[in-house]
């Protein structure tokens, strides 16, 4: 099993799919990545030499924040915009969405499961 940027591959699939397990590298990036260092991409992880992963780990290295790295970057961004109480900053303090969407009827995702609104006790 190759372990690259903290991160077990899945052992049966092929190469540029199972490097998008890593945080940060999609398709496009994993067939760039696997382009780049001559690797075959059909390939599986379990056939990879020890010289293919060191390949692979210098190129994500090199060219691409992930895990960690990436998070960090993504967690300062954010706590940046509500430092600076920018209206997008707002937004993600409150829990709603961030990006313009309508909130009348959906965003449950964002706000949570809907609050019951009662009459109250009849007397």
């Amino acid at each position: 099993m190759a372990r690259i940027a903290g991160v077990d591959l899945p052992k049966n699939k092929r190469i540029d799919v199972g490097l998008t397990y890593i945080y940060g590298i999609g398709q496009s990036q994993a067939k760039n990545i696997v382009e780049e260092t001559g690797i075959n991409p059909s390939k599986r992880v379990h056939e990879l030499t020890d010289e293919d992963v060191a390949k692979i780990r210098a190129a994500i290295d090199a060219n691409y924040k992930v895990e960690g790295e990436l998070r960090t970057e993504i967690a300062m961004n954010i706590k940046r915009l509500i430092d600076i109480g920018s209206y997008r900053g707002l937004r993600h303090r409150r829990g709603l969405p961030v990006r313009g969407q309508n909130t009348k009827n959906n965003a449950r995702t964002r706000k949570g499961p809907g609050k019951a609104i009662g009459r109250g006790k009849k007397k």
